[in-house]
């Protein structure tokens, strides 16, 4: 079967290794549906699937692509990750493609500059990823009486509480240093607003890192070490979210692939889950994932590479992945109607621009992002840090960076 306007003899031959890091249940569910629409356009997806998180799988693929071994697709996160290779001259552009496609008048101008470097697109967007999500196990809330979604911090703690004398774990955090930063990203939107988020993120403003608003951020995040559980450390971001999916946990701060595994296990949103942009200030954080393409010599697997981006791009290839994933299309002409409860409030905050908030990885180079996460891991893990230490360690490092 061939879609997608590709003809019989473009189709031909087209093999496609595909490196990437989607292996919960509902990441590789998603990944398949990718993959069987590359497949129906003639393309032979081989999937190369590195367990663990990005920060597992993007070493090997970089190392893979700078020692002559490419795969014929990699993904990375939207944003400055894939600078360093782009400007290495590894990766293949796809102006051309981007241009006949006309990729311009279907993203939004903020995922359009974020696939480019240097004025030069490298980037397939495949998503749009909300990131400072905070979920909630129904069944968890009505047995331990919380009776309303929580809009404001002193709200959520009092469920908190109400969870932890229930006799069950109130936040199910899964403690590994990227997922400890996008909880403390969430509070930092929420409880801190956008124009400070903006201030630390995006202008890199050191004042704005010292200020006491800075530092009520700092404190509500480490309030929550109060309501974790003692198997918290180094716990996979899906376990995690499992503990919801079991009636073991109250609430977690994930991005919307949390999504994936309660559509995984056939729950439905604002039934068995419920889904709160905050509380505080109710933003969209807008992430995602893209694929990059390696410089290639052969031809057969620079056409692969082109039907692969093309499928990627494609409205057929957008849907059927995000309705899996959980995210959402990050092509502004997909018909999203059919998608659950939770993606619908993105959609509807996604529609005033002023909700849309771009995510560290986008807004930051990767240094000072990789830097600050190991920071808000130990503040973390260091009950005897206060506030004002960790203020100043965190404004430390973006000065070091200037």
């Amino acid at each position: 079967m061939i879609a997608l306007g590709v003809t019989g003899a473009q189709a031909e031959g087209k093999r496609a290794e595909v490196l990437h890091w989607w292996t919960s249940g509902g990441e590789a569910a998603a990944v398949r549906e990718l993959a069987n629409t590359f497949n129906a356009a003639g393309g032979q997806w081989v999937d190369t699937a590195i367990a663990g998180s990005g920060s597992t799988a993007r070493p090997i693929g970089i190392n893979r692509i700078i020692g002559g071994n490419p795969p014929t697709a990699m993904q990375f996160n939207t944003g400055t990750q894939m600078n360093d290779l782009a400007q290495q001259g590894l990766l293949r552009p796809l102006d051309d493609l981007a241009k006949e496609q006309d990729w311009k008048s279907v993203l939004t101008p903020a995922f359009y500059n974020a696939i480019q470097f240097q004025g030069h697109i490298y980037g397939a967007p495949i998503n749009d990823h909300g990131q400072n999500w905070l979920f909630y196990s129904k069944p968890v809330f009505a047995k331990a009486g919380v009776t309303e979604e929580p809009k404001t911090w002193d709200e959520m703690f009092a469920a908190l509480d109400k969870i932890k004398a229930a006799g069950l774990i109130p936040v199910a955090v899964g403690g590994q240093p990227w997922q400890l930063q996008l909880m403390f990203n969430a509070i930092l939107l929420g409880e801190g607003g956008k124009e400070l988020y903006a201030k630390v993120w995006k202008d890199l403003d050191t004042d704005a890192v010292k200020s006491d608003k800075f530092k009520h951020v700092a404190e509500v995040f480490a309030k929550l070490r109060n309501y974790q559980d003692p198997g918290s450390p180094n716990r996979d971001w899906n376990v995690a979210t499992g503990m919801l999916i079991d009636g073991k946990a109250g609430i977690q701060f994930m991005g919307d692939w949390a999504k994936g595994e309660f559509i995984h296990a056939n729950m439905v949103a604002d039934k068995d889950f419920g889904c709160i942009l905050g509380p505080g200030e109710s933003n969209f954080m807008m992430g995602g994932d893209i694929f990059v393409f390696p410089v290639l010599k052969d031809k057969a697997a620079t056409d692969a590479q082109t039907l692969l981006a093309t499928v990627i791009m494609s409205k057929e290839g957008q849907l059927a992945f995000n309705s899996k994933k959980g995210s959402v299309p990050v092509r502004l002409d997909v018909d999203n109607s059919k998608l659950d409860a939770c993606a619908q409030k993105g959609l509807t905050a996604l529609k005033d621009q002023s909700r849309q908030i771009l995510a560290p990885d986008v807004l930051t180079p990767q240094d000072i992002v990789q830097t600050e996460q190991d920071l808000v891991a130990q503040y973390w893990t260091t009950p005897s840090m206060t506030a004002d230490q960790f203020a100043e360690q965190f404004a430390k490092v973006i000065e070091q960076a200037k």
